[in-house]
């Protein structure tokens, strides 16, 4: 699920953001109607680790909020804010990216299928293939898809951040950058702030000891905290959800998260496929993340299947732009979009892909 990231030409964006990945998805809380006296509002510092989030009148409105909504305790909550750094490198990262330079689509597969992520996608399989029989079995979602996805977002583990979570997400929380969409990002940071310190109150675990990237996703599959309470499983069943420490939780998570966004057991992922420039194929791009063209409607349009595909599903045109070079085109089915909910982006959706086929490949050789 991952997750809010940069690594797309995304995710979900993931998007990212496009937003996400691992499925971002606002806990919308009742609001509140608790009234209290506004406290003078500081500005964030940029570079100032030790900024007070408690003298921010937004952050006392949010600790009311999580008091009469979820039980907890004021001075409790000040204590653990007063704890919280202001982490600048955070809001940088979270900029958008300077417009004008084309995407590369074959530059953004070579980043993610090579032969590192291939060797470890064979040894992870290897390791722990019982669990991923399990999770195929229970959710229909193939091995090398959970291989894969584990693959691109951490390298197997190796990469899952180091960003103290509590500190990232306050800071977009509260001192989000200064982009178009800037209220809604706020808010939807503020539901996983939230969703931090319930899941960590619900494990017994202290928020602060949760690392992960820089915008707060968590372990092997980078789970933000609200898709953590929403989509993880307990898949070694200790009684815990522990996507840091635990590769078999990952496992039935990954599983859980796209079977949860519409994964479809047994069905494809993507047909390769040509348009034809004279017809009107081009009403299909930037179409949204779904399928919902029946294969006669895109047929007529000037769009051709390379491999012919069932004609009871239904389909969206997926335009992989390659920079100077020609763009490649696929049929999307539905379970391709289902990939396209962990991160918001057609080029890590195919990266998805085509890691999973070269990983059983390699297995298989």
């Amino acid at each position: 699920m991952k997750s809010f990231s940069k690594r797309v030409s995304l995710v979900a964006l993931s998007s990212v953001l496009a937003l996400t990945g691992c499925a971002f998805a606002n806990d919308n809380g009742k609001k509140t109607t608790t009234h209290v006296k506004a406290k003078k509002v500081v500005q964030p510092v940029q570079g100032n680790e030790f900024a007070n989030f408690n003298q921010w009148s937004d952050v006392a409105a949010f600790i009311d909020q999580m008091a009469e909504k979820n039980g907890f305790d004021k001075k409790e909550l000040q204590a653990t804010l007063n704890k919280t750094h202001y982490v600048d490198s955070a809001i940088q990262l979270m900029k958008p990216a300077p417009p004008g330079k084309p995407k590369n689509w074959a530059a953004y597969r070579s980043r993610f299928v090579e032969p590192v992520r291939i060797d470890a996608g064979v040894a992870f399989w290897n390791t722990y293939a019982d669990a991923l029989a399990r999770a195929e079995a229970q959710y229909g979602v193939p091995a090398e898809i959970i291989v894969a996805i584990i693959g691109v977002e951490t390298v197997y583990g190796r990469n899952t951040g180091n960003f103290r979570v509590m500190d990232a997400i306050t800071t977009l929380a509260f001192a989000y950058p200064d982009t178009p969409n800037r209220t809604a990002r706020m808010n939807y940071f503020r539901g996983e702030l939230e969703n931090t310190l319930l899941f960590a109150r619900d494990e017994r675990i202290d928020p602060f000891s949760l690392l992960g990237s820089y915008a707060g996703a968590i372990g092997w599959p980078q789970f933000m905290p609200g898709s953590i309470r929403k989509f993880a499983v307990d898949f070694d069943g200790n009684g815990h959800i522990d996507l840091r420490n635990s590769p078999v939780d990952a496992i039935g998570s990954v599983a859980s998260f796209l079977v949860q966004h519409g994964w479809r057991k047994g069905e494809p992922t993507v047909f390769p496929t040509k348009v034809d420039m004279t017809e009107n194929w081009q009403r299909f791009i930037g179409q949204g993340l779904e399928a919902k063209y029946s294969l006669a409607e895109m047929k007529a349009a000037g769009v051709t299947p390379v491999i012919e595909p069932p004609e009871n599903m239904l389909f969206g045109l997926v335009d992989l732009q390659n920079g100077a070079e020609a763009s490649e085109y696929w049929l999307g089915a539905p379970n391709f979009f289902a990939i396209t909910q962990y991160n918001r982006s057609f080029f890590y959706a195919m990266s998805v892909i085509d890691l999973s086929r070269a990983v059983r490949a390699s297995r298989n050789y």
